[in-house]
């Protein structure tokens, strides 16, 4: 990917949360204002605080390395925000993720391929509160919906479980 065509989708990401209704900025480039990592955008709409980490592909999969991830979730902890990976392939819509809901490689980076984005990502309606995602299992034979575990407490499960966030940050978002 190349870096104007990275810098032309954060901008697009930017505009889009501004038209629902967000506070958002992008931060400055990689270690041009800090020698600490930033995300690539901060967003909040009074209720909800997010740091995200941008990353779009022409059709591979998305891979982050660890260190991407460490330092958004350490800002994001720091900040007060949501940590969440922002992922983008050509001729699709933005997607979101937790990070301790990406498939982690052996080598301890992350990757999110185009057909886990599209199957298990938050699409952009539901990340603005536009919509809610219901799968099929979530419906009964009457049609009505079956709400299960919540899924920010699975997704902090998870994110525990898989080293990425610590019982004290935890418990924090589940307050």
């Amino acid at each position: 990917m190349s870096q104007a065509k990275g810098d032309r989708r954060e901008r697009e990401l930017v505009n889009a949360l501004d038209e629902a209704g967000f506070a958002v900025m992008r931060a400055p480039a990689s270690g041009s204002a800090t020698e600490r990592e930033l995300p690539d955008v901060l967003a909040g709409d009074g209720e909800s605080f997010y740091a995200i980490e941008a990353k779009s592909s022409s059709g591979d999969p998305i891979y982050l390395t660890g260190e991407e991830v460490e330092a958004l979730i350490y800002f994001a902890q720091s900040f007060g925000a949501k940590p969440r990976i922002g992922v983008r392939f050509d001729r699709e819509d933005w997607y979101f993720f937790h990070p301790g809901d990406l498939h982690v490689t052996d080598g301890g980076n992350y990757r999110v391929k185009k057909e886990t984005a599209l199957a298990d990502g938050t699409d952009f309606p539901e990340f603005v509160g536009e919509s809610e995602k219901v799968t099929l299992e979530e419906v009964d034979e009457d049609g009505v919906v079956d709400d299960g575990p919540d899924d920010e407490i699975v997704r902090v499960l998870n994110a525990v479980e898989q080293g990425v966030m610590d019982i004290e940050e935890a418990a924090r978002m589940l307050e």
